[in-house]
């Protein structure tokens, strides 16, 4: 498709709007390099997990690496779609998800390369339910967008990205690393880097709700399409909680499956009430609410 214009020598990028200020905190705080953490105290305390505390650790980085590996993969259409709206800012923040989402790849690789130690085989970990959902849904509603790239098909695509995969399953992923090692002070530079890629897809997190808000303020109809794609997806999402649980007789480091499935289903609601509210309101207030809600997790 060929440029009519640049926003750079025409109108000039509005510094101002929710994809740059994100891509100004990406610039501050998401420069990190997983080569760089430490794994001197991890590789210490790694042998001292009990066997089903290794394997429950074991378990849930292979769902983030696959997981991390996948969203680099598939990513590439969405940021076309986008690109081909014309909006400069959005596609101008989106260069730093690409970046991210590979770093995070980067470092569950080293962890099971250095850390675990073990010979490859982990995607034994991951069951139906994940296949369902990182081999198959994910890239789907992706690829999806290579022949559709209208507002329909870009908002299943963002919801199942950024309010499934990153808002629900990657953020209660994080919740089990810190409830697994924070109390005991254990691998600290698992911990560092876990808190690092948490930051990172805050931001994607955020951009993700601003896009869909943004699409949904124009086409109140495509909040249709964000219900039922969640819908969908919530099924297997609560399975794959249950698939991480059902090979222990007792839960590992003493944490219950009902925790985690209960802290899903308020990341699912919470993510749908915030896109609830864009059907009424305008592009400028959508914008507002998306910097407050920045600058209250400046971190």
């Amino acid at each position: 498709m060929p440029h009519t214009a640049f926003a750079t020598t025409t109108r000039g990028l509005r510094r101002t709007s929710p994809p740059m200020v994100l891509f100004e905190k990406a610039k501050r705080i998401g420069v990190w390099d997983p080569s760089d953490i430490d794994f001197t105290q991890d590789l210490v305390d790694w042998p001292r997990l009990a066997p089903d505390e290794r394997d429950a650790v074991l378990r849930l980085t292979a769902s983030f690496a696959g997981g991390e590996e996948a969203v680099t993969l598939d990513l590439l259409p969405l940021m076309l779609a986008i690109n081909r709206l014309g909006w400069a800012e959005e596609s101008v923040y989106m260069t730093s998800f690409l970046w991210e989402e590979a770093k995070h790849a980067d470092f569950f690789d080293r962890f099971l390369t250095e850390v675990a130690r073990e010979d490859r085989g982990f995607d034994r970990y991951h069951l139906p339910c994940y296949r369902a959902i990182f081999y198959d849904a994910l890239p789907a509603a992706m690829d999806a967008l290579i022949e559709d790239p209208s507002p329909r098909a870009i908002v299943r695509a963002s919801t199942t990205y950024n309010l499934v995969v990153e808002g629900i399953i990657a953020e209660t992923g994080y919740h089990a690393y810190f409830l697994a090692l924070n109390d005991r002070g254990l691998m600290p530079g698992t911990r560092a880097a876990v808190t690092k890629i948490k930051q990172d897809e805050a931001r994607h997190i955020a951009f993700g709700i601003y896009l869909l808000s943004r699409l949904i303020s124009a086409e109140p109809a495509l909040w249709d399409v964000v219900q039922e794609t969640m819908n969908e997806m919530l099924a297997l999402t609560m399975g794959m909680i249950h698939e991480m649980f059902e090979p222990y007789d007792v839960p590992p480091f003493g944490q219950d499956e009902s925790v985690f499935q209960e802290y899903a289903m308020r990341q699912f609601g919470k993510r749908l009430d915030r896109l609830d509210r864009a059907r009424t309101m305008s592009l400028a207030s959508i914008e507002e609410l998306t910097r407050n809600a920045i600058e209250d997790d400046d971190a």
